[in-house]
């Protein structure tokens, strides 16, 4: 095999990592709330002028995660149309209407317990309940504006009730995206920055690393109940999944690169800015394994650079 020149390598090297495979990750905070956090966060106020940075380096989507300042056993706030993410859905989607919004939809930063589950008067979860939460957190962000919602909690039965909540509230044309959580420690930056540490110290329903036969099992399961595509996580764990889930499924599939990937794999500079080489020779992989979009807090320095080179 002959060597070739960097020219040649470069013609022959098919389709790199480019802007619009990314989605940005909004972690929202309130406006007057300057409590350091492990990760990049945003108000209200700075969604207009970051989207219209995404757009201008040629991202098209983002994620929006947000909780509650007051929380309780219910998670009462989660559906409220003057929460935080019914008020970043809506600056979103005003400062771009092209941009797509997707949204976690969970109970866990809206629960004082930090689980994804709310409980019963015995303390047992009370799963059913916890569906129609989730259900009623669904119709208000697509009333917001959301184009895509995520319910990330990973109990059974949470997509159809997410699914027939839109419909009943005339929005059969939002998108469901749930969440295929393995168990990982590269969730503690999120947990961390959205106060969303479960108590119990474990999510009931997420899938052991041991079992990826499971996760295409569940995944199937929430296809089954109306699930649009499937998000995930965490990204670079689950690739062989992302591959089985390609296979099997005709659906987009979209890793979320987390929170411990983002810290793990960039370096500060000088400057204060990160470095985002790393991540970008490993959403190349994910890119080459049949990723739809990659989800990362890493979208807009990757963007510029890419853009650079």
């Amino acid at each position: 095999m002959p060597t070739h020149r960097l020219a040649v390598r470069n013609f022959l090297g098919g389709p790199g990592l480019a802007p619009d495979d990314l989605t940005m990750v909004f972690l929202m905070r309130e406006d007057d709330d300057t409590a350091p956090r492990p990760m990049p966060t945003l108000t209200v106020r700075e969604v207009p002028g970051t989207i219209a940075a995404i757009g201008a380096l040629g991202v098209k989507s983002v994620k929006i995660f947000a909780g509650s300042r007051v929380r309780d056993s219910r998670a009462s706030q989660g559906a409220s149309p003057t929460g935080l993410m019914y008020r970043a859905i809506q600056a979103a989607k005003k400062a771009g209407p092209d941009i797509a919004v997707m949204t976690e939809t969970c109970v866990c930063s809206h629960n004082d317990s930090g689980e994804c589950w709310l409980a019963d008067q015995r303390g047992s979860m009370d799963l059913e309940e916890t569906a129609e939460v989730m259900a009623a957190q669904a119709v208000t962000q697509a009333d917001a504006g959301a184009d895509i919602v995520g319910p990330a909690a990973m109990i059974p039965g949470s997509v159809r009730a997410v699914r027939e909540a839109l419909d009943g509230a005339g929005h059969k044309d939002v998108a469901i995206m749930p969440h295929l959580i393995f168990e990982s420690s590269l969730y503690e930056g999120y947990r961390a920055t959205m106060e969303a540490a479960p108590k119990s110290g474990a999510r009931a329903f997420q899938i052991s690393p041991r079992q990826p036969e499971r996760a295409v099992h569940i995944a199937r399961e929430m296809v089954d109940e109306g699930a649009d595509m499937i998000l995930t996580e965490p990204a670079l764990h689950t690739v062989d999944t992302l591959l089985h889930l390609k296979e099997k499924l005709q659906i987009p599939v979209m890793p979320f690169s987390v929170s411990g990937e983002y810290l793990r794999l960039t370096d500060r500079r000088p400057d204060g800015e990160r470095e985002m080489k790393g991540l970008i020779e490993a959403y190349t992989v994910l890119k080459r394994a049949g990723a739809d979009r990659i989800i990362t807090y890493g979208a807009i320095d990757i963007a510029r650079q890419l853009r650079a080179s």
